[in-house]
């Protein structure tokens, strides 16, 4: 609609990223109004979900473009720095005392996806071209885990081009919807544990024990701290960037990979540090504005055009979530875990390292860095997993 002749509106980086921060500002200042009418809006839609979908429909109506060296630049720096900066803030001991449901519940969300993916693939294999099962191995990659195990399966199997754009949608339409939704049942975690006879004790005596140890120490942000914050976390990403170009490369370990797992464990043996008082004058906000404008960037590749040209994988995608919805609440009915738990590990999964802590620190807001682990641990197993729902999405397409 407000594409010229040449392409996009707006299609400068330095002007893309004035737009997407503006947008994002813009939409997080409405959230904060003391208006009646706005406050309900953003309780049943916060913020966060716009942060996504504003983008993506400004890509659709041709203002800002599907493809852009910013949106690299996002994802090889700003992401490293956010997770630096928020993994150094964890709190590991505590951490620690939320238990192994965590990790359970993470592991019934892949069982999910590498199983899904076959069964969703089957009953659409009818109306998608012989080779779809490509597309299944690419996103079974990014549902476990993140862009970066996409990349790896996409190398692996030799996704084409007319497979993975529409795929491409897939995973940030349904994915990001389904984040959206977990945002919104944020407010029903109280209902659910009760009607699921969870025992959420724990987490709450962690929320507060973390979040009160945060209000105790909070600082304001200072200039000399920012830049400290700031030349730390961009002065590293670059160094382990750099480093990570320089490891064998191959379909499962990547630059990208490799400096999400470097710079991650970096991350972790700074909280044990001194360093980890920078969390006193904000690192781990920081670290979300970075976070924030990942999920734009995210946003803005997808283009609402392809839902209407394929739909068929769209249905594809939605059949293969709910899949993966049914065993995670199946495993939180049989465990007895809280909804908090149902959260992480889906997002662990769904969202990986992007949207895993945002969502955690809705539900919880002391208990982001667990969120982010979980993330972490899709990361880990991600690659391996889709290769399993490769295989399997294969044999399917060949029956």
């Amino acid at each position: 609609m407000f594409a010229t002749s040449n392409g996009p509106l707006i299609q400068e980086p330095m002007a893309i990223f004035a737009y997407l921060v503006a947008l994002v500002g813009f939409v997080f200042i409405l959230g904060e109004s003391k208006n009646h009418i706005l406050r309900k809006f953003f309780h049943y839609a916060p913020p966060l979900i716009w942060t996504y979908f504003l983008p993506m429909i400004s890509t659709t109506l041709g203002i800002i473009p599907s493809s852009s060296d910013l949106y690299s630049f996002v994802s090889a720096y700003i992401l490293p720095v956010g997770l630096l900066l928020l993994l150094l803030s964890i709190n590991v001991k505590a951490t620690l005392k939320l238990g192994p449901k965590a990790i359970l519940m993470f592991l019934a969300g892949t069982v999910g996806v590498i199983v899904g993916g076959p069964i969703a693939l089957a009953i659409f294999q009818p109306y998608l071209p012989e080779d779809a099962w490509t597309g299944v191995a690419a996103l079974a990659g990014s549902w476990i885990g993140g862009s970066a195990n996409m990349a790896a399966l996409v190398e692996a199997v030799d996704t084409p081009e007319h497979i993975l754009s529409p795929i491409i949608v897939v995973d940030t339409v349904v994915g990001y919807s389904w984040m959206g939704i977990m945002i919104a049942l944020a407010g029903y975690q109280a209902r659910f544990d009760k009607w699921n006879k969870a025992d959420n004790r724990i987490i709450g005596e962690v929320n507060k024990q973390v979040g009160e140890l945060e209000k105790k120490n909070a600082r304001p942000i200072a200039v000399p701290q920012l830049l400290a914050i700031l030349g730390l976390g961009f002065g590293l990403a670059f160094i382990v960037g750099k480093f990570s170009e320089k490891l064998p490369q191959g379909a499962i370990l990547n630059t990208a990979t490799w400096t999400i797992m470097i710079i991650s464990a970096i991350g972790i043996v700074l909280s044990f540090t001194k360093v980890r008082e920078l969390e006193n004058y904000g690192a781990s906000k920081v670290g979300y504005a970075g976070i924030y404008l990942l999920l734009a960037t995210i946003g803005a590749k997808a283009n609402l055009i392809y839902v209407v040209e394929a739909p068929q994988y769209i249905l594809m995608g939605i059949v293969w979530l709910a899949i993966h919805i049914l065993f995670l609440f199946g495993a939180a009915r049989l465990l007895r875990s809280p909804m908090f738990f149902v959260a992480v590990g889906s997002q662990g999964n769904i969202g990986g390292t992007s949207s895993a802590p945002v969502v955690a620190s809705v539900f919880q807001p002391a208990l982001a860095p667990v969120g982010l682990l979980m993330g972490l641990l899709g990361n880990i197993v991600g690659t391996y997993g889709a290769i399993v729902c490769a295989k399997l999405a294969q044999m399917v397409s060949q029956m």
